[in-house]
């Protein structure tokens, strides 16, 4: 079973119920990606089992040869929320974390040529690192962040909440009017510029703050499958 466990709570944990995640939220990654912002948000689904907490490895998967990081604001739902109304998104939130989408980017290219979905390159195990929630009550504002990623102590993303494309209440709004949402559930809120490829014994740590305040960590290291 994937679980979330709450900062400062050891004995407090919530299983991870679906992985919503959103494509090409941030204008700068869309350019580096050589696409454009869509006119509303792409989901996509990661499969629970994916799920690995710091402290843990991402694998590179042998049928993959380029494999890249992500990082992301992740959204924890802490009730049921259908249709709600961005005014009110907010209450259906438990909290928030820094997370990692991490793809098979070439597998990805793959299926974008073919038109097939992006199960596979999204969905391997370990390719949902998540750090430990931290509460509501605790964040001022969402879309006011800061998240960064660092491989081997060499920072490649840092940006804002701020220039997501789409409000975090947005979001969760747009969401909610396709599918139920559930305790437990993670939005994966999509990622800002400076993705990269990471390969056998990188050391990956991101991190979320709030201005100066930090709010949440997550190291992982990279091995490949077979190790």
């Amino acid at each position: 079973m994937s679980y979330i466990q709450m900062q400062g709570e050891r004995n407090r944990r919530i299983r991870v119920g679906s992985i919503i995640c959103l494509a090409q939220t941030y204008e700068k990654h869309a350019d580096e990606m050589h696409s454009t912002l869509p006119s509303e948000p792409v989901l996509f689904l990661k499969p629970a089992s994916a799920v690995i907490h710091s402290g843990d490895a991402i694998c590179i998967p042998a049928k993959s040869s380029c494999v890249h990081h992500e990082i992301e604001l992740g959204v924890v739902i802490g009730k049921t929320a259908k249709k709600i109304d961005a005014t009110q998104a907010l209450d259906c939130v438990h909290g928030y974390l820094v997370c990692l989408d991490v793809t098979a980017r070439d597998l990805q290219a793959e299926a974008k040529k073919t038109g097939h979905p992006w199960a596979i390159p999204k969905g391997f195990d370990t390719f949902a690192p998540i750090s430990q929630i931290r509460k509501k009550q605790d964040i001022k504002d969402p879309n006011d962040l800061i998240l960064e990623l660092r491989c081997n102590r060499s920072v490649r993303q840092r940006a804002s909440t701020t220039q997501l494309h789409w409000s975090v209440e947005q979001i969760i709004s747009f969401i909610s009017g396709i599918m139920t949402l559930q305790k437990g559930d993670i939005i994966f809120t999509g990622t800002p510029e400076g993705v990269g490829e990471i390969k056998r014994n990188d050391r990956i740590d991101a991190r979320l703050y709030q201005h100066d305040e930090l709010l949440c960590t997550l190291s992982v290291n990279v091995k490949d499958e077979n190790d």
